[in-house]
């Protein structure tokens, strides 16, 4: 277009300057070897221009001629050119198809007519055609050829990490990807699995600065680099606790200040700080955190704060975590629990009983339990609660992989991933799945017979002898051993003759089978414990 412009320009003043020159007439003498020309002006420019013009195109085609094996060469350079990127392209798409004998053909082509060093895609595609053929030692030769040119060394790296992953060598698969993260901390399969070798080795500093690395680069969100921060920061914390408090406690009040309503990290920090006797400080970061998401670990670190306090105080304390959060289930099994501790049970009672409306769980049966084994003692009511509590869910736990932890912990020990464990209840029991109110017919349920006392003159009735004298259809007796219990049916009493001789009763089982009763000892001697499940 600039040229079009340019050509448009200089007609245009040619055109004034022709103009001009006949707006004004003169005529212009020219002596050459004796002879003297005398032209008009115009005459004179026309000549001039058309001596230019035609120098110029004799140029033209003198420098054409020169450079036309230069010209050639090049047009068949660009035309197999063309073709490779063609084969290379077709290659491309048909190992993406998994089409690999197809992809191994393109390959060759494409390496005959583009050198496979002005091209690197060359090299991908013929490891691609490899792994498709099932020739991955071949594959991993040509990705490691990949990591001397550094250009290819990334696309090496994750190539050469994809065969140690398929082959189970996670240290391997570590090594390339700690390479490729330590060039590209942006690369996300390579932070993510460097990140997991340091934390699994607990190089808590190194991995800090690959999630600050990784926060830099803008791979991670700032409030997902925050929540990593915090975690890393609380296992550092828990690390130094004793070898450096110091350093622990600013590390955990760190983890603190990113995620303040994260549990472990105010835990960690408020413990660190009430080991220095700075309880006002460590109060104040446990109460926000009860705010934001209730926890027992907190709860029971807030309770305990200081040690010389009486089961009293707290009881106070616990009232005042109840203050925060109200109408929350951990808030009433908080001040239960201290409230039993002090003897208090009516509260401890009350606050139990409103836990269970708002939450049922086992927990809360089982304190209740506990409640009451230590006032009233009633075995009756203390085993009623105790099955409630295997039907009720499972209280919240840390889980993570399928694993339930009674700890908080910052990986996985199943699939090493950072963050991993959740508060949340764990799967429920498989006997839930069971209808406890689900009744049985009557027919199934067996009738236990008395053992009768032996007498002259009663008549040992048989029950299937009587049965069977009866015009009612036979059916095939089971056999019947000692522990078995014959049914008593409708048709044996009616066969009973009028001058029988009543049997007297049995004497009154003392308990069930499946009820072993308390022992007069063990009632005698009452221990303030607790239940627990599991």
């Amino acid at each position: 277009m600039i040229r079009i412009l340019i050509f448009l320009a200089a007609v245009f003043a040619l055109g004034l300057g022709f103009a001009w020159l006949a707006d004004r007439p003169g005529e212009m003498v020219v002596t050459f070897n004796g002879y003297q020309y005398q032209v008009s002006l115009m005459v004179a420019a026309v000549a001039i221009v058309a001596v230019v013009a035609a120098v110029m195109i004799v140029w033209w085609l003198i420098k054409s001629l020169w450079n036309s094996p230069y010209t050639i060469s090049r047009y068949f350079r660009v035309r197999r050119r063309d073709r490779g990127y063609q084969a290379l392209s077709t290659g491309m798409i048909a190992a993406g198809a998994g089409d690999g004998a197809l992809a191994r053909k393109k390959s060759k082509e494409a390496a005959k007519l583009i050198r496979s060093d002005q091209e690197p895609l060359i090299q991908l595609l013929e490891a691609q055609a490899s792994l498709l053929e099932g020739d991955h030692e071949g594959a991993r030769e040509k990705f490691e050829a990949m990591l001397d040119d550094p250009e290819m060394r990334l696309l090496g790296l994750r190539g050469l990490y994809l065969e140690a992953e398929r082959l189970g060598d996670r240290n391997a698969a570590r090594h390339y990807a700690g390479r490729a993260a330590s060039v590209a901390p942006q690369l996300a399969w390579a932070a993510e699995s460097t990140l997991e070798d340091l934390t699994g080795r607990g190089d808590w500093d190194g991995a800090l600065k690959l999630v600050e690395a990784q926060k830099s680069t803008r791979q991670i969100e700032r409030d997902a680099a925050n929540r990593r921060r915090a975690v890393l920061l609380t296992a550092k914390a828990q690390a130094l606790t004793d070898s450096d408090p110091n350093a622990a406690k600013a590390a955990a009040l760190e983890a603190n200040k990113l995620a303040p309503d994260f549990a472990p990290a105010a835990v960690a920090a408020a413990n660190l700080l009430f080991k220095q006797n700075d309880v006002r400080k460590g109060s104040k970061i446990l109460e926000a955190a009860w705010k934001a998401e209730p926890h027992p670990e907190i709860a029971e670190l807030y309770t305990h704060a200081r040690p010389g306090d009486a089961v009293v105080d707290r009881l106070n304390r616990a009232k005042k975590l109840q203050e925060l959060k109200r109408n929350n289930a951990e808030s009433s099994m908080t001040v239960a629990r201290a409230a039993l501790d002090a003897q208090d049970f009516s509260t401890a009672r009350r606050e139990a009983e409103a836990a269970i409306r708002m939450d049922r769980r086992e927990g809360a049966y089982l304190l209740l339990a506990d409640i009451e084994e230590a006032e009233t003692g009633d075995q009756g009511k203390i085993r009623q609660l105790l099955s409630k509590a295997v039907r009720a869910p499972r209280d919240p736990a840390w889980v993570a992989d399928g694993v339930v932890s009674e700890r908080w912990a910052p990986v996985s020990p199943v699939s090493g991933k950072l963050d991993a464990f959740a508060w949340r209840a764990p799967m429920e029991r498989l006997g839930q799945l069971i209808d406890s109110h689900e009744e049985a017919s009557e027919a199934d349920v067996p009738v236990l017979a008395a053992p009768a006392k032996p007498t002259k003159e009663a008549e040992v009735i048989d029950h299937p002898a009587v049965a069977r004298s009866s015009e009612a259809p036979t059916e095939p007796k089971p056999a019947v051993g000692d522990d078995q219990v014959t049914p008593v049916t409708s048709a044996a009493f009616a066969a009973i003759p009028p001058d029988a001789e009543p049997v007297e009763p049995a004497e009154e089982l003392a308990r069930l089978p499946d009820d072993p009763g308390v022992d007069p000892d063990d009632e005698a001697e009452k221990s303030p414990r607790r239940f627990r499940l599991f």
